[in-house]
């Protein structure tokens, strides 16, 4: 038997030929560094630079280089690392969601003229230098947003100097960016930012200058709410990894996208916690609902960390320190050690709603079932503490055992009854001071006496 380490989560005794080389199936195992990441032709999730299936748990940190100083933002890393969180997305430049924007926390501004892009400082840039590697050495994929364009093209964003500046010089920052932290291998670019900007010329010359300077640079774009990656900048040359922006119910967005074309596509964001009301349940949901429509992961947010003690849309009722061991944290360390625990690269949505009979719901409370294609592996995600009906015969085996999760605290207990015969069966959910349950049922033979 061949045994050996993959990327950040997956490895195995077992050894299954994966993407064209051999890969282990899953026990929780964290290489120090997964990447650089790559995407393959029909695969719906990002591959680590073993050939392994990539899960993106990721936090949001927009404003992590223009608010933090080196000891914060290490603070804030080896925090997130230790977490089970292997992503973290972060702004460049911040325009305006930081103490001293555009400056950073020791005055530099990242441009000598500023909002000139043909005049990158770097005073500026070396802490960014630093910043990155370190993320590098704790082994976080960084996606970094190069000139976040700000949301309907008001002042929180570069919108304005981008325009200004116009796109040779907007190329040649590309290529400046591109160069300098292509050779990391844990970047992947994000282009535009809350906005769909109508010339699309300005985006486009930073993500082809970049793309000339790092030719294999993994870039997605971030756009306004409601509208995917591919759905905007089709055809894109540089595009390479598709995802979901939407404070809708994110199944519904996210089942959509493998009919629009075979990219590897996450869920770039939804509501923050403690923000518009969202608490951990919500920000649960969101990430289940995303992982068991087939995405390779997600992106978590909370307020104030996405700002840290920089202005936030609102005041924040709690420092970013505190926030760091919130309760919607905490399910995200849960969420990374439950699916490093099984396939669930293998996993396909159950859409037919043939294995999941009854108990669906509706709206953002959509219970999720995902199976695996052979039947032996299957994941349901209940997000309001009503039971549901199974077709346990469309699982592979005789036998079916089961074991409930919870989500918020990754405790676990089998099923009472538990194993099954394969046949149409109800369960409800245990009782607790949650509404939400995961249900993980593994098919088998029947054991012989």
């Amino acid at each position: 038997m061949n045994i050996r380490f993959c990327g950040f989560a997956f490895c195995l005794l077992a050894v299954m030929t994966f993407g064209g080389q051999a890969c282990e199936t899953a026990v929780a195992t964290q290489t120090e560094r997964p990447f650089p990441l790559r995407v393959q032709a029909g695969k719906r999730y990002l591959q680590d630079a073993s050939g392994c299936a990539f899960l993106m748990n990721g936090d949001t940190a927009w404003s992590l280089l223009g608010d933090l100083t080196r000891e914060e933002a290490d603070l804030y890393l080896r925090d997130r690392r230790a977490r089970g969180f292997n992503t973290v997305l972060i702004n460049l430049v911040e325009h305006r969601f930081a103490r001293n924007a555009p400056a950073n926390a020791y005055g530099d501004r990242p441009f000598v003229r500023d909002g000139d892009f043909s005049t990158p400082n770097e005073v500026y840039f070396r802490h960014v230098d630093w910043v990155l590697r370190r993320a590098r050495d704790l082994g976080l994929v960084v996606l970094l947003a190069p000139a976040y364009l700000g949301y309907g093209s008001g002042d929180q964003g570069w919108h304005r100097e981008m325009a200004a500046s116009g796109e040779k010089t907007l190329r040649a920052y590309g290529r400046f960016v591109g160069q300098r932290y292509g050779s990391l291998g844990n970047i992947v670019w994000v282009e535009g930012g809350d906005f769909n900007l109508p010339d699309k010329g300005l985006v486009r010359a930073v993500a082809e200058g970049i793309r000339e300077t790092d030719p294999d640079a993994l870039q997605t774009a971030h756009n306004a709410p409601e509208t995917a990656a591919l759905d905007y900048w089709r055809k894109e040359p540089w595009l390479s990894i598709d995802n979901v922006y939407t404070y809708q119910p994110v199944h519904a967005a996210a089942l959509v996208q493998p009919a629009l074309g075979e990219m590897p596509y996450f869920l770039m964001e939804s509501a923050y916690e403690n923000e518009f009301g969202a608490d951990a349940h919500r920000v649960r949901m969101q990430a289940y609902q995303a992982i068991l429509s087939g995405t390779t992961g997600h992106l978590f947010g909370n307020h104030p960390i996405w700002h840290f003690g920089g202005p936030g849309l609102w005041p924040a009722e709690t420092a970013w320190q505190k926030a760091l061991d919130s309760p919607g944290a905490r399910s995200m360390q849960v969420l990374h050690d439950f699916f490093s625990s099984i396939t669930w690269w293998q996993l396909e949505p159950d859409t037919g709603n043939d294995f999941l009979t009854a108990g669906q719901g509706n709206y953002n409370a959509r219970t999720m079932s995902a199976r695996t294609t052979d039947g032996a592996l299957a994941v349901v995600y209940l997000p309001n503490g009503r039971g549901i009906t199974l077709d346990l015969a469309k699982l592979a085996g005789q036998q079916v055992s089961a074991r409930w999760v919870d989500p918020s605290t990754g405790r676990s207990e089998a099923a009472p009854g538990s194993p099954f015969s394969a046949d149409v069966r109800y369960f409800a959910p245990p009782t607790g001071d949650h509404a939400d349950w995961i249900l993980e049922l593994h098919s088998h033979p029947v054991q012989s006496q």
